[in-house]
């Protein structure tokens, strides 16, 4: 694929007062790389059941229509020309909203294999063997993982940590989850996610681990933690961040 979706890019796009809809916007690129790996997934896993000797054979390029915007997309072809792509099919010039939503739902899915799967599986319908489930994951999984493990500044002067607790369904029940987030104000003013991290509560000893990553992308120093009151958690930061001297104040959630 070309022009891959960077989404360090897409927030400065927006702060620049770019739209999210149109031929331009912002999501109408997400939307095309998504769509163009799955389709590369699609026929890897069409080549690999094949009889017969095949390979790929470069790609067509059409103009789709979405609910964000129009985007030329590039599909893939193989040299026998047996196959029959599923997420956008040979004639087909639209992508319906109910499909590009999906694909967005799974972008911000993060690293949640089962919820990418029942996703992919709906969209595709019950008909669709579980290896071409697979090969379609396995190919979005690396877009979801490179926003997570970015690389960082080395200093910030303020970082807000908090764990924000949801109520989802699992297995036909609903459990309590844990969403780690991080925000931190940058040395030009500006405010950014640094990272999300998904867990079944929250504890000291999965925020040492969190901060962990956050010192292994680049982050060497931290003037001011804002953080709440869990036993531990100053340890936490200290363990990690020795050398910084971090106030810490008591907030309720990260607005």
């Amino acid at each position: 694929m070309t022009n891959q979706f960077n989404f360090e890019d897409a927030v400065k796009a927006l702060q620049a007062g770019k739209n999210l809809n149109g031929k331009d916007g912002v999501l109408t690129g997400l939307i095309k790389q998504l769509s163009e790996a799955a389709l590369q997934a699609e026929l890897e896993q069409h080549l690999a059941n094949e009889q017969q000797p095949n390979r790929k054979n470069g790609s067509s390029t059409k103009t789709v229509k979405s609910s964000v915007g129009n985007f030329e997309l590039d599909t893939p072809r193989d040299r026998n020309g047996s196959f029959e792509p599923q997420l956008v099919k040979k004639n087909q010039t639209a992508l319906t909203d109910e499909i590009d939503q999906k694909i967005l739902s799974m972008f911000s899915m993060g690293m949640s294999y089962r919820d990418i799967n029942k996703h992919i599986e709906d969209m595709y319908g019950m008909n669709v063997a579980t290896g071409m489930i697979s090969a379609v994951t396995d190919k979005l999984i690396p877009e979801l993982k490179a926003w997570q493990q970015r690389p960082l500044d080395s200093h910030y002067p303020i970082v807000w940590l908090d764990a924000i607790h949801y109520k989802v369904k699992e297995d036909g029940r609903y459990i309590s989850k844990a969403v780690y987030t991080l925000l931190g104000l940058n040395i030009h003013g500006k405010k950014e996610i640094l990272g999300l991290h998904l867990s079944e509560n929250e504890g000291a000893n999965y925020w040492l681990s969190v901060l962990t990553d956050l010192n292994n992308r680049g982050v060497k120093d931290i003037l001011i933690a804002c953080i709440d009151g869990l036993t531990g958690f100053p340890e936490a930061i200290k363990a990690i961040f020795p050398e910084t001297e971090i106030q810490l104040c008591i907030v309720h959630q990260i607005r």
